[in-house]
């Protein structure tokens, strides 16, 4: 009798062994996350051509059906094109942005998410100097910005702990001096408690 009962155990598990799905992105999960980004192109540091770098560090909250709540900061710096050389350019900034789940599949692998973040910062040009290398003059050299993002990334979990995603980012930010909008693509690695 204890052959029959173990295969119809082994026959219920290979059944049901698609149908489990993980607890991830549950209501009350919270994490962290570190990004780091392209910034308007490819980066080069001896191209001095407009492109630079951000990285990021974000904590985020889950809340129903795999949607989130973030709060991070970001540090971005990219060189703005002046003639043949590029004056560098240092964002510091801080956001909070709520998460749709767009996509997810059923074993809770992968999902598609698209935020909306309001952000706030500070902006510095030339290292704070307002005159360039050629004399010429700049007309702000640090300020206080503000403005918001729109990001879209698909993540995959590695572990039920640990996820990897792939993101796109557009800032709209006003006040400053190096332009209203910038787009950043790049990857995250992420930690769920």
């Amino acid at each position: 009798m204890t052959v029959f009962r173990l295969l119809l155990l082994t026959l219920l598990l290979a059944v049901t062994a698609g149908r489990t799905a993980a607890q991830r992105c549950l209501p009350g999960m919270k994490g962290m996350q570190f990004s780091a980004d392209m910034v308007d192109g490819f980066y080069l540091p001896a191209g001095n051509d407009g492109m630079g770098y951000a990285f990021s560090l974000a904590f985020f909250n889950y809340v129903k059906n795999g949607n989130k709540w973030e709060y991070g900061v970001e540090y971005v710096k990219r060189n703005c094109r002046y003639r043949t050389v590029g004056v560098p350019m240092e964002q510091y900034t801080a956001d909070a942005g709520y998460y749709l789940n767009l996509l997810s599949s059923t074993g809770k692998v992968f999902f598609l998410n698209a935020g909306l973040s309001g952000v706030i910062g500070y902006e510095e040009v030339n290292g704070g100097r307002r005159t360039l290398y050629d004399g010429a003059s700049l007309s702000k050299c640090s300020a206080f910005i503000y403005g918001c993002a729109a990001t879209l990334e698909a993540e995959v979990f590695i572990t039920d702990n640990i996820a990897a995603a792939a993101r796109l980012r557009g800032r709209v930010l006003w006040g400053g001096a190096s332009g209203v909008f910038h787009c950043l693509y790049g990857i995250s690695l992420k930690y769920v408690f």
